[in-house]
């Protein structure tokens, strides 16, 4: 199958995408129950992916299992299951599932994440018809896996355990970044930049190389992303946030700290200080976990900003 070449740099001229590869990166048998309700998700859309890439991360046996699995499963719709044939990891897997791909359009799925709903590709489909539109992206719904959310997690920080947060838009419009679980970008992005390496890297070179190619995050474009008990602790979440530093101070040496810092401003500045607000409010409304929320808020920032200015002094040899 041939794909059709996408003029994401013309501006005058309307296109439609004709083909769309959907690809899952997968790394562990521990999720295997979520990537076939994935690709279940995927099978029930009302308008179906052409090609299912489902990338194995150096498991053989997972691979071999997956192999078999699909293999046997009748299904309308192109799944290919290929093994990560550059380094491990997400970044690797996600290049090699793009030398597989042949769809005008690849959208990108975790292995712990199904479409939120039977119009996840009519709806991303839908936004392409903007001719400068180079990536979709959309919102991920927490599904804590039959457990409530912990009463400290602070919502702002969804973005801990990859799923939407306050701050987010409310109605379709241009973005910097996408949630990493539920994105997608025209083929000749790729053709353009070549692989990943880091994605908010990736996106930030995007927008650097085309002018007025627009990232659009769309709320309609929602998916369900399981939340795994090991993600539920404040260790995890003090965690993220520092590795969340690290790679932004990683991002502002490669593409300059003020693509980097400009989408985070308002975040810091206006959402976070809210948020903590809304904690000492609840807390003395009597709510349970008011002040933990407003404190993790608190922490959260200090501990990603404690990340970045590790990361900087790193490359100054401070």
């Amino acid at each position: 199958m041939a794909a059709v070449a996408m003029p994401v740099l013309d501006e005058h001229t309307t296109h439609t995408p004709q083909t769309i590869s959907v690809i899952v990166c997968a790394d562990t048998d521990e999720r295997w129950d979520d990537i076939v309700a994935g690709i279940e998700s995927l099978e029930a859309q009302t308008r179906r992916p052409d090609q299912i890439v489902l990338v194995i991360d150096h498991d053989d046996e997972l691979l071999e299992r997956a192999a078999d699995f699909m293999a046997d499963r009748r299904s309308h719709i192109r799944i290919d299951v290929v093994t990560n044939l550059e380094k491990p990891g997400l970044s690797g897997a996600r290049d090699t599932s793009v030398t597989w791909s042949d769809g005008d359009v690849l959208a990108f799925l975790d292995d712990d994440t199904c479409a939120g709903d039977v119009y996840w590709i009519a709806t991303m489909i839908e936004d392409y018809l903007d001719p400068v539109v180079a990536g979709v992206g959309g919102g991920a719904t927490p599904n804590w896996d039959g457990v409530e959310a912990p009463k400290w997690f602070p919502p702002e920080f969804g973005w801990v355990i990859g799923c939407s947060y306050i701050g987010l838009p409310t109605d379709a419009e241009e973005v910097r970044n996408f949630i990493g679980c539920n994105m997608s970008f025209c083929r000749e992005v790729f053709d353009e930049l070549g692989g990943f390496c880091d994605g908010t890297e990736f996106r930030i070179r995007l927008q650097q190389q085309f002018d007025h190619a627009r990232l659009v995050f769309d709320p309609d474009l929602d998916v369900s992303h399981r939340v795994s008990p090991d993600r539920l602790g404040f260790t995890y979440f003090r965690a993220q946030c520092w590795s969340e530093g690290l790679s932004k101070a990683v991002a502002s040496r490669r593409c300059g700290a003020q693509d980097r810092v400009a989408s985070e401003r308002a975040y810091t500045t206006k959402v976070l200080p809210l948020g903590v607000l809304r904690g000492i409010g609840d807390g003395f409304r009597g709510r349970v976990g008011g002040f933990q929320r407003a404190g993790a808020i608190v922490i959260g920032l200090l501990w990603t900003a404690g990340g970045y200015a590790r990361g900087r002094a790193a490359r100054t040899g401070v």
